[in-house]
């Protein structure tokens, strides 16, 4: 009997409690109550935003609990907290003194995957790279499987993997940060402060991001970025080998003039990279690093010359009388930000703001005086983002002719951008900010950029 077979067995007649009916956790509740768990599934929104879906889950037999009062009375053998929620809740603490296992969907997973494990994490990049790696190891003719954060949970597939598989994820600090089991192939792209207003300070931040590398063994493999000093730091505690990737000097990937290379060997032209951006030659480095001796050149160089991006990351929207229009609601930090105004070779009329992360937005004042020609700032954060240009005014005399607009809506950020652009001209969504101000991810935020820019006439 494989793991995942004991798994599904041990879960029969068990309490088992869910927090969050989200899309990580959907198929998981609906795989446990299949296979005979007593499942009550919480959530804090009401019930009236997910009526089909409760009704679906009511008709399985599963218990459903909304609201505020969500967390109340918590209890189950079980309890699978939803990735984003801390490990400290205090009911959460409560449940685990009165006997319950806590622990999440990915946690299970790496106890019961049979397959081989790549995982990529990062303050930035992490998408980008492991959508790389998935792309690099699926043309190399491997059988893979795409999952994690990247949106598709998959302990429910589990059953179907082999030993002979590649599970490829993407892993944020929030799934990390309990993990008790690092994969065979862990890369850290960067890191930098970030979630700031779910981590208690910077270095509980820095030491969930390690919690990728904690656990290897001997004959693991560690990818690091040297040029980054947080990663550059860790690379030195790392129990496996080490490869580490540089743009500034010699590694065991690094740029050369216009060439990436591996050691002596010339890999990729950076200029055969179609989706812009130096960060993104980052992305490539750290892909081409992870998939060392498993993917050919071949295959890296034809990738290069045809993927072009994963949808809300400098997304090409429209091109309408002669205006660019980008959407980038990945950008949720002010460094994801700065790194996406410096793909444009023009100033751009900027769309930005949203929910604050606690995080410094000091630097974002300095790029946007450089790179922005119109600000349009919405959501939370339009205080900070202005406070942080006007201190870059104030100290440099940059930046001073931008107009900065604030509005309260989408299709008013929108229609403001497009009455100030000429031909010729970038609107560019990137919000330096979360989302959930006013949605509840950033691909519904930029799903409504997209619809407002196709429906302008």
């Amino acid at each position: 009997m494989t793991k995942f077979e004991k798994f599904s067995e041990r879960v029969k007649n068990k309490n088992i409690t869910v927090i969050g009916i989200g899309v990580s956790n959907l198929p998981l509740i609906k795989f446990l109550a299949a296979h005979g768990a007593k499942v009550t599934a919480r959530d804090k929104s009401e019930r009236k935003e997910m009526a089909e879906t409760a009704d679906e889950l009511e008709k399985m037999g599963v218990k459903l609990i909304f609201g505020d009062g969500y967390l109340k009375d918590l209890s189950g053998d079980v309890i699978f907290k939803t990735p984003g929620m801390r490990f400290d809740v205090p009911e959460l603490l409560a449940a685990k003194e009165r006997g319950s296992v806590v622990t999440s969907e990915m946690e299970i997973f790496f106890d019961v995957c049979p397959s081989h494990i790549i995982a990529v994490t990062g303050s930035d990049g992490k998408t980008t790279t492991t959508t790389l790696i998935h792309k690099m190891m699926t043309q190399a003719g491997y059988k893979t499987w795409l999952g994690g954060n990247i949106g598709n949970p998959l302990l429910t597939d589990a059953g179907e993997m082999t030993a002979d598989d590649w599970v490829i994820l993407e892993l944020s600090s929030f799934q990390l940060h309990t993990m008790r089991k690092s994969p065979e192939i862990a890369i850290i792209t960067n890191i930098s402060p970030n979630h700031l207003d779910k981590h208690k300070d910077y270095q509980e931040y820095i030491d969930a991001k390690k919690n990728i590398m904690l656990h290897q063994k001997e004959g693991n493999i560690l990818v690091v970025n040297e040029d980054n000093e947080v990663t550059a730091k860790i690379g030195h505690e790392a129990r496996g080998a080490v490869r580490y990737f540089s743009r500034r000097g010699k590694a065991d990937v690094y740029l050369d003039g216009d060439i990436i290379k591996r050691g002596s060997v010339e890999v990729l032209n950076i200029n055969d990279i179609k989706i812009p951006g130096m960060h993104n030659v980052e992305n490539y480095m750290a892909a081409i690093a992870a998939v060392n001796g498993l993917v050919s050149d071949d295959i890296i160089v034809d990738i290069a010359k045809t993927f072009g991006g994963v949808e809300h990351r400098i997304e090409l929207v429209r091109i309408l009388d002669g205006v660019r229009y980008y959407n980038s609601s990945i950008d949720s930090s002010p460094n994801r930000t700065i790194n996406t105004l410096r793909v444009f070779p023009e100033k751009v009329i900027l769309i930005s703001g949203g929910r604050d992360k606690k995080i410094p937005y000091d630097a974002v004042g300095p790029a946007i005086a450089e790179y922005v020609k119109t600000l349009v700032l919405i959501g939370e954060t339009t205080d900070v983002i202005e406070k942080a240009l006007k201190k870059e005014i104030d100290s440099t005399g940059r930046g001073k002719n931008i107009e900065v607009i604030r509005v309260s809506t989408y299709e008013d950020a929108v229609n403001t951008a497009r009455s100030r652009a000429v031909s010729g001209d970038v609107v560019l969504l990137s919000p330096a900010s979360t989302s959930f101000d006013m949605f509840h991810n950033f691909m519904e935020r930029g799903n409504l950029f997209k619809k407002i820019v196709n429906e302008l006439k």
